[in-house]
């Protein structure tokens, strides 16, 4: 029975669970807006390689944005602790913060009309695309809060 319960432990603190683990750390995740051509709460990844829009990519498609019609950036963030279903609960879970990082990007249609569209943005990809959309609309981000500027900036 002991060792059932050291063999239990071992693999609760060396595994990552999908449910505890969240978005991953190089994908997006359009979260809801305006933009009907995405479902909500549809991982993806975001491109920036082209020079006059950026793309939202996922396994059913894309969405293009040129840089011109956006309007506004804002980026915030939201921790909470590691919660997830299952059955081994580790320490490293329970004591643990999730950091999710969200974008929310006003922009214009082609017919002119304000729309807007929130991403949540993987860890590793929150600097980078943050860096890019300043420099591709000329616009600044806007930050909910100072935390979240010290985060992105240090």
């Amino acid at each position: 029975m002991r060792r059932v319960i050291c063999l239990l432990m071992a693999f609760g603190l060396l595994s990552e669970l999908p449910a505890v683990a969240g978005l991953d750390k190089d994908a997006a995740m359009y979260i809801g807006g305006t933009v009907s051509a995405i479902p909500e709460q549809t991982t993806g990844r975001l491109d920036f390689t082209s020079e006059d829009k950026m793309t939202f990519r996922w396994s059913g498609g894309s969405w293009d944005l040129p840089y011109k019609q956006i309007t506004s950036l804002e980026y915030g963030q939201k921790a909470g602790r590691r919660v997830g279903v299952a059955i081994v609960v580790t320490v490293w879970a329970l004591f643990s913060k999730k950091r999710r990082h969200f974008l929310t990007i006003g922009f214009t249609n082609p017919e002119g009309k304000k729309q807007a569209a929130l991403i949540e943005i993987g860890k590793a990809k929150v600097k980078t695309s943050l860096a890019t959309l300043e420099a591709r609309t000329g616009l600044k981000v806007e930050y909910e809060s100072q935390e979240a500027k010290e985060h992105v900036h240090g």
